[in-house]
């Protein structure tokens, strides 16, 4: 008995868009992919303008988020993986991203003076 493996080709990302509660993905086959933010912790703890800065990597077969340092595939999103991140390292970074965010804050007050 033979089986014969059938090779999938996964789409790539085109554009991205995040709100408050979603991260959509246009694909390259026409598709759009919508998930729950929820699914990526520190995309719902970035600023908007944080979230906005994103760039598509791998010639689409994944999207990096640099200013918070996220990182999310097409494979994945398309299998419904959320973030893979554990509570300890999400903490970590939390915690460092709250502090730069107070000390950019800070920074910006005492320019202002």
């Amino acid at each position: 008995m033979n089986i014969s493996a059938i090779e999938i080709e996964i789409p790539k990302a085109e554009d991205v868009r995040v709100t408050e509660d979603t991260l959509s993905v246009d694909l390259s086959d026409g598709r759009t992919i919508s998930v729950p933010l929820e699914w990526f912790p520190r995309l719902v703890h970035a600023l908007p303008k944080e979230r906005d800065n994103w760039r598509l990597v791998g010639r689409g077969h994944g999207i990096h988020w640099e200013d918070i340092d996220e990182d999310i595939s097409v494979e994945g999103l398309l299998a419904g993986r959320p973030s893979g991140e554990s509570h300890k390292s999400f903490k970590n970074w939390l915690n460092q991203h709250q502090s730069r965010l107070t000390s950019q804050s800070s920074r910006k007050t005492a320019a202002r003076r």
